[in-house]
């Protein structure tokens, strides 16, 4: 026989707090705790692969840089492989590519930059392919759970004809905030907005 168990109210959320880089990047809050922080480099010098710069900063709904945002980036490597064992060809993966880091903005700026390895397409579910992009992830103050988003290459415009993702967003003008703006052969500005009519697509996973 099963009894009635009393209700139980949903655990109240919270925001980070200010105290979310000396937990995950100690050494951007002043605290050299290490030697080596995890998640400083997606792609460490010596690994093989073409190379881009990805800057940006994030808005917060009045327009004003968001100063102590952390970001946290997953993506495949240049063949479109993750280095993670649920990977099939996680053996194949590019050699040294760790494909995760962690990217924190100037606090004075709000700026942020970082270099990784182009990212090739990847295959998602039911086989059909994505085009290549990162996978965000946002924390700071004021974020009560971790923001999901992607960025997607400006010269990738076929793939993402195709893409799953991008076929997803009803509102089809609003995919555009996904694509990054190339600023150089090698180099891309991509800039997320929290709020407001520029708002950036946010992904619920």
């Amino acid at each position: 026989m099963v009894q009635d168990l009393p209700y139980l109210r949903e655990t109240a959320s919270q925001t980070a707090g200010p105290y979310v880089h000396i937990g995950l990047a100690p050494g951007a809050a002043g605290f050299h705790t290490f030697e080596t922080e995890l998640g400083q480099a997606l792609a460490p010098a010596g690994v093989a692969g073409p190379r881009v710069t990805i800057e940006g900063c994030v808005y917060d709904g009045l327009g004003a840089p968001v100063k102590d945002i952390l970001i946290e980036v997953w993506q495949a490597d240049p063949q479109g492989i993750y280095p993670h064992p649920e990977d099939p060809r996680f053996a194949q993966c590019t050699a040294g590519f760790r494909g995760w880091g962690r990217v924190i903005s100037d606090f004075d700026s709000g700026q942020f930059c970082f270099e990784t390895l182009r990212p090739g397409a990847v295959a998602g579910r039911a086989g059909r392919m994505q085009a290549p992009h990162l996978n965000l992830w946002l924390v700071s103050r004021g974020i009560n759970i971790g923001l999901n988003t992607r960025m997607y290459f400006p010269e990738d415009q076929d793939a993402h004809a195709t893409d799953p993702v991008l076929a997803s967003i009803e509102q089809r003008a609003r995919a555009a905030t996904l694509i990054a703006v190339a600023t150089g052969p090698d180099s891309y500005r991509f800039d997320i907005h929290l709020q407001g009519a520029a708002e950036t697509v946010f992904i619920d996973i």
